[in-house]
């Protein structure tokens, strides 16, 4: 089913009517307060770690032109970094470094990625427009599990025959137990996107979302709002976007890492077209 939806995708983009008139470039970023939630591990142990709430700067980059049969080109670079702790009521494993049952543990969750987007406009009457692509999106990073910190004395001190004292400094050591996994993987996405001019206004309604098409993940990463247009000139348009965003990630095996979360909440940014 999904090969046919892939295969019903590249068929419409290659036979889509592009609408765009002149070539246009756009530059745009978010501060996003997403709130994470959800569990993650090794295949047989996900543990929900607690993880903050953390605001994330994401931006993209992208160039419409009128030719017909090339798709626009869209770039965008999205963070997800969060922290957490929890507290093990079962032996855990993690990057093949095992913590026993009653260990505090923190998390570090560093994952970013890139979506490479080609895409059409396959219709704009001036007040709607529709967008469909395909998306590659570039994950990089890693998750880094540590325990609480070992020490070890090495207090031996030998002693002699005849019974004279010890002379030697004891000394002692640490060690940090760490498991890490880090993420480095490609993940094929359908992008649709739509804009709808508000009449006698200056607002507009937008949606936009990435879907996952193969494997065996459950991907998504949508977000829809309101854009307010703040200057219009010759030079350029200026516009103040305002809306909510999610992402879930339920990975089976990327590599070696098993997820099922989600990120969301309110953001707001900024669109510059040239």
């Amino acid at each position: 089913m999904k090969k046919t939806a892939f295969s019903a995708t590249l068929v419409a983009l290659f036979t889509a009517n592009v609408q765009a008139d002149t070539v246009g470039l756009y530059l745009g970023s978010q501060i996003w307060q997403s709130e994470a939630s959800g569990i993650f591990g090794e295949e047989n142990r996900l543990i929900d770690f607690n993880l903050k709430k953390e605001q994330q700067i994401n931006y993209f980059v992208a160039v419409e032109h009128p030719f017909p049969l090339l798709p626009n080109v869209r770039i965008s670079s999205t963070t997800l970094d969060t922290t957490g702790k929890a507290t093990l009521t079962q032996a855990f494993s993690f990057g093949s470094e095992t913590f026993p049952i009653d260990d505090d543990v923190n998390v570090s969750f560093n994952v970013s990625y890139i979506d490479y987007t080609l895409y059409y406009e396959l219709f704009d009457n001036g007040l709607f427009s529709f967008d469909l692509g395909l998306t590659a999106r570039d994950f990089s990073g890693a998750v880094t599990v540590t325990g609480p910190k070992i020490i070890d004395d090495d207090d031996d001190c030998p002693q002699t025959s005849q019974g004279n004292p010890c002379t030697s400094t004891p000394t002692s050591s640490s060690v940090t137990p760490t498991g890490k996994i880090k993420t480095d993987e490609i993940e094929p996405m359908l992008y649709v996107a739509t804009n709808i001019i508000l009449p006698l206004t200056n607002l507009s309604v937008f949606a936009q979302g990435d879907f996952s098409l193969i494997n065996d993940h459950t991907l998504f990463d949508y977000h829809v709002g309101l854009s307010y247009d703040l200057v219009k000139s010759r030079v350029g348009h200026f516009n103040l976007t305002l809306g909510y965003r999610a992402v879930k990630m339920e990975f089976e095996n990327l590599d070696n890492l098993y997820t099922d979360l989600e990120f969301k909440g309110a953001f707001v940014g900024v669109i510059a077209h040239f």
